[in-house]
């Protein structure tokens, strides 16, 4: 039995560079926290996060910002129509004078890799890229190259230019953690996002983590205590997502939904919670956990049915509504 007190103090010590994490980002931006939380998250879990949001929400520059608070090796990568695999993963290079190859590794050979624009690149781009982040391994030419951990892909992608995009199929978008929809800063974000920009100074931002110590707080969210009753409530989420005709309250919506979560949705909800208790210097896992990071993980595994479409009920409604069904613990 884990002593919830000891695990306890070892989150609150261990998870202290949150804090530093979160005051250098906040010098360059404003609001937006729930996004900065998420892309937190995803480094804290290992898992992929996927940015959804229209243009102008500094979506890159989030990404951009926390890259310089670790002291990892970052890659940009600009996803456009005419990208290759090849300019992804890498080539093998013809020397003629020796008359032999010689690997030449491409950019995703890095800790942070931000795909911007995903859905501009085609499909085999794509399939190079989310190939890496289920394997996390490259092939290139015979050879496979394992990719050096902390290996986690932050996407962005735009949900109205749908003019020269190639959509995510749902079998390789389920390969994001999360799927996290980017929303307007308040009126009084915005004034203050004006006021930097009409007068704005460098923000000197400090790297305070790197990789060996984010390692380090994926062993201690690891050792967080997570009671059988919170992993019976994040089952029943997920089934209910799959069966929604068998909860009482929802038979009513099991016509909208096509196909429900799969067993991915299952185990990154007890790693996200965990992360989540972490990012909240708590060593344990409570129902608030699940609920708050539930909606960035079912968005985007739940398929709704082409009634759904018709009477307007998205993904997150039906989210909204099993989440206010299933009872708590």
């Amino acid at each position: 039995m884990q002593d919830v007190r000891v695990i306890n103090e070892l989150v609150r010590r261990e998870s202290a560079f949150v804090d530093d994490i979160l005051a250098e980002v906040n010098k360059v931006i404003v609001g937006q926290s729930y996004m900065v939380e998420r892309v937190i998250l995803g480094l804290l879990t290992g898992g992929h996060v996927l940015l959804e949001g229209v243009p102008g929400l500094a979506k890159t520059l989030t990404v951009n910002t926390l890259a310089t608070t670790l002291q990892a090796r970052f890659q940009r990568i600009q996803f456009t129509p005419d990208l290759l695999p090849a300019d992804l993963i890498g080539t093998m290079i013809y020397h003629p004078q020796t008359g032999t190859f010689s690997p030449k590794k491409g950019p995703i050979f890095a800790n942070l890799i931000l795909a911007d624009e995903i859905n501009r690149a085609p499909a085999k781009v794509q399939s190079a890229l989310l190939e890496a982040m289920q394997e996390k391994q490259v092939t290139i030419g015979d050879t496979t190259y394992p990719l050096t951990e902390p290996f986690i892909v932050m996407a962005t992608q735009n949900p109205i230019d749908q003019e020269g995009t190639y959509p995510l199929p749902e079998a390789q978008i389920d390969r994001f953690m999360l799927k996290v929809e980017v929303g307007y800063p308040t009126r009084q974000d915005e004034r203050e996002i004006i006021a930097r920009q009409l007068d704005p100074m460098p923000a000197n931002i400090k790297p305070v983590v790197d990789p060996e110590h984010l390692l380090n707080a994926r062993r201690t969210i690891a050792e967080i205590y997570l009671d059988d009753k919170v992993k019976e409530y994040i089952l029943d989420i997920v089934f209910a997502t799959r069966s929604p005709g068998e909860v009482k309250s929802l038979k009513d919506h099991a016509r909208f939904i096509q196909f429900g979560a799969s067993p991915r949705a299952s185990i990154w909800l007890a790693r996200a919670a965990r992360a989540h208790a972490f990012l909240r210097h708590r060593g344990y896992v409570i129902p608030e956990d699940i609920k708050a990071i539930a909606p960035d993980i079912l968005r985007h595994r739940i398929i709704t049915t082409y009634e759904a479409e018709a009477e307007d009920v998205t993904s997150d409604a039906l989210v909204a509504r099993i989440l206010e069904a299933v009872e708590v613990p």
